[in-house]
């Protein structure tokens, strides 16, 4: 009976070999058991391990059945127990020394791998600069992770920056028997998991065609900024997802990455900005003619992922939206046939997120503004 098992190759640099470094290749029954690197320049500790060599060539076998590793951080200002451990790492008493001495090392020797700044800012998109077809780079930092189905995972993720909107090509009369969605996922996030999301920006979802297992997706760490290489970016029901490849392939950026900088700086001055709510791409922005029925007119806009994570049960939003969708389709059937009363739902969206507004009655009657979002 043949047995599946899952690879995956490490170079590492140390005093000996600063330049060229050395390969490493673990295997192992599944991808919990492999190591989890989390950020270019972390030290792991190997015990036990294979030297092969071929021709020119030498690189390391890990034995999963004599073999062991420990993960550790390399920042001199971190802690020495490692973060990851094989089920057979034993620590020994001059581990200390070893790691105390490599982090010091790596301060004036970073190593030489995608995840430096200069590269991960040159070759990525921003959310802003997406579009439909061409395997792209994309910088972003993962949100939330969920399995949508068993061995299916959906990673959400973000950069700060607005998708720009899409045409959605369907008719009004199609809205009943097939009602515009308002999420890719099957059922909507709980409102805890809303509340952890940034307020601006596009949360983009990122999902893998029958390729879940080999990228390992569900090991991926929810509050780290990767890069993703050699993606595609699809629209689905006038929704954006980014859609993982067999051959895509991430990585960590460490936080101190240029372009993990920039989009954190540029997101706290959006954030701070009276207008910093406003959509950045092409969303249409009101006029300074336009009237709503708010009681005060210098409210602050707000996105719809800030209403969806509202915690007042009752309240009054201030956005600038697009519809989408209606329900019933024409004018004409506004108003109940029976009753005599208004009835309408509208699909709004922002760059932010897409949701249902409903006007019923009274609020159907007078003219439909912004509070209505």
């Amino acid at each position: 009976m043949s047995v599946a098992y899952c690879c995956c190759t490490l170079k590492i640099v140390d005093e000996s070999h600063p330049s060229s470094g050395i390969s490493v290749n673990f295997f192992a029954e599944n991808f919990e058991k492999l190591p989890r690197v989390e950020s270019a320049g972390d030290i792991i500790q190997l015990l036990r391990v294979v030297i092969k060599s071929h021709r020119s060539w030498v690189n390391v076998v890990f034995d999963k059945k004599l073999s062991s590793f420990a993960l550790y951080e390399g920042r001199c200002d971190s802690k020495f127990a490692p973060y990851q451990v094989s089920p057979k790492f034993h620590p020994r008493v001059q581990d200390k020394k070893f790691i105390e001495r490599l982090r010091k090392w790596t301060v004036g020797h970073q190593p030489e791998t995608g995840t430096q700044p200069e590269t991960a800012s040159s070759d990525s998109l921003s959310l802003k600069e997406i579009k439909q077809g061409n395997q792209s780079n994309l910088t972003c930092k993962v949100i939330h992770i969920c399995e949508v189905k068993q061995g299916e995972w959906m990673l959400f993720v973000w950069d700060g920056t607005d998708a720009p909107p899409v045409n959605i090509h369907k008719k009004l009369e199609e809205e009943f028997d097939k009602p515009l969605i308002l999420q890719l996922e099957a059922s909507p996030l709980s409102r805890d998991i809303l509340c952890t999301f940034p307020s601006v920006g596009t949360i983009l979802r990122m999902t893998a065609d029958r390729c879940n297992e080999k990228l390992g997706l569900h090991l991926l760490k929810a509050g780290k900024w990767v890069q993703f290489r050699n993606i595609n970016f699809e629209v689905r029901s006038g929704i954006w997802c980014g859609i993982l490849l067999p051959k895509s392939r991430f990585s960590y950026l460490p936080d101190d990455d240029n372009l993990v900088l920039h989009s954190q700086r540029t997101y706290n001055e959006r954030l701070k900005h009276k207008w910093g709510r406003m959509p950045l791409s092409t969303f249409p922005w009101p006029s300074y003619v336009t009237e709503t029925n708010h009681d005060h007119k210098d409210v602050s806009f707000l996105t719809l992922m800030e209403v969806l994570s509202s915690r007042e049960a009752t309240a009054k939003f201030r956005c600038v939206v697009r519809v989408v969708a209606t329900l019933p389709d024409r004018p004409e059937n506004f108003r109940s046939s029976s009753c005599g009363t208004y009835r309408i739902r509208l699909t709004l969206e922002d760059p932010t997120a897409r949701i249902h507004a409903y006007l019923y009655a009274e609020d159907a009657v007078v003219k439909v503004s912004t509070q209505k979002a």
